[in-house]
């Protein structure tokens, strides 16, 4: 799977992203696993041809060292479909972005 990783986190920062990611996104359905909905300007144009698959998602894990973000935008709707697919360029752009705004927010330096 390609990710983007942030490691070395410190236990008290991790808290802070846990408790963020919580709040922001729900508790996690597996552990660690918190489920971003991608914005709709990031969809690629098979995406924002597949309706019926909607809404589109990535993968951020977080564990007590590290946040790993998948970089396969995927749907909760469908195992396999042409709009499931790893992460164009701006995709990628976003979820990294996406993720360092969460260390920015909470003022986390890595």
């Amino acid at each position: 799977m390609k990710q983007y990783l942030i490691d070395e986190i410190r236990p008290h920062d991790y808290e802070k992203i846990k408790g963020y990611l919580d709040q922001t996104f729900g508790e996690p359905g597996i552990d660690g696993l918190y489920w971003v909905p991608v914005a709709k300007t990031a969809l690629s144009e098979v995406q924002k041809a597949h309706t019926a698959c909607a809404p589109f998602f990535v993968a951020l894990e977080l564990a007590p060292d590290c946040l790993a973000g998948e970089l396969l935008v995927r749907t909760h709707r469908r195992v396999r479909c042409d709009c499931i697919h790893y992460a164009d360029e701006r995709q990628r752009n976003w979820i990294v972005r996406t993720m360092d705004a969460i260390f920015e927010k909470l003022e986390i330096i890595t």
